[in-house]
């Protein structure tokens, strides 16, 4: 039994009348009657009492009218959820992201404004979490501070940043307006593991190496605000990009090197055998946020 036959049925079920039924469908009356008498002969009951001058509704024709209905109801909802799907208006997309800068928030924010039937599962995870995690499909997108030269992913840069130096707020170089790296060379410092995040790591050393000061590296943690948590714990300092600065955490202060900080990229990543019409308009959204946000997102 098809869609079809269940519409013919409603109609007729509908007007009572084969005739209207007929010029409702916009087709002819006989070939309409051979179809209902088909499906009657297929249920095996009698779905309509017809005379000359009526039809009824037999007590089997009213029960199958509401499983008619309900039936063709859902099959219409099941077409439309697959066309937007189709279309990538429905449907789940996970995304990785290394921590919660503005930019990454204001693009999930503008995504869900426009697509609020798409379900957003969000990953809070380092590169190489974010660069497996894409490969066994796990993530759709993410959003890391490397790059991967294996040919599986596309990538895009998201955003620039530069490098903060975060404090206990009652450090004796809080008060600075920007701090000389040499002031920082007998310091305590909280880093990520390099294995974490390779190309970050070396930059922020070789940066410190370059300037004639070796980082004495005494703590170690996975995420960005778990870092800056532990400065606020008083386990020592560290360097981080500008970005974290949104986090606003208490008793810590961001304060500016004094030499010139090398670029910290963010790079929007993904699986580039991936066909995803949700991770099109993903995309598509991440780009207008960078294009149109640019001035503002490059942070000195």
């Amino acid at each position: 039994m098809d869609l079809r036959i269940m519409r013919y049925f409603i109609a007729v079920a509908e007007e009572l009348s084969f005739s209207r039924a007929a010029d409702r469908l916009q087709m002819a009356q006989p070939p309409l009657s051979q179809e209902i008498r088909k499906l009657e002969d297929e249920l095996g009951v009698t779905l309509f009492h017809r005379t000359k001058r009526q039809v009824k509704l037999s007590n089997a024709g009213k029960v199958f009218l509401e499983g008619a209905r309900r039936t063709l109801s859902q099959a219409e909802a099941t077409i439309q959820s697959a066309r937007l799907a189709n279309e990538g208006k429905i449907g789940e997309f996970a995304i990785g992201f290394v921590d919660s800068t503005e930019i990454v928030m204001t693009i999930i924010k503008k995504f869900r404004e426009r697509f609020p039937n798409v379900q957003l599962i969000l990953h809070e995870m380092t590169t190489a979490q974010q660069l497996q995690a894409l490969d066994k499909q796990e993530i759709q997108v993410g959003f890391t501070r490397s790059v991967s030269s294996s040919v599986l992913f596309s990538s895009e840069t998201c955003m620039e940043e530069s490098l903060r130096v975060v404090l206990p707020e009652d450090h004796p170089l809080a008060a600075m307006p920007n701090i000389p790296l040499q002031l920082l060379a007998d310091e305590s410092f909280i880093m990520f593991p390099r294995y974490l995040g390779t190309n970050l790591y070396d930059l922020i050393v070789s940066y410190f190496w370059g300037n004639g000061v070796s980082m004495k590296i005494v703590q170690e943690a996975v995420q960005m605000h778990t870092i800056v948590n532990l400065v606020a714990a008083g386990m020592g300092i560290s360097v981080v990009p500008s970005s974290m600065e949104g986090m606003k955490r208490s008793g810590v202060v961001f304060k500016k090197l004094q030499e010139t900080t090398p670029r910290i990229m963010l790079f929007t990543v993904w699986k580039a055998d991936e066909a995803s019409c949700i991770l099109d308009l993903f995309l598509a959204t991440v780009r207008e946020v960078t294009s149109n946000s640019i001035t503002e997102f490059i942070l000195d």
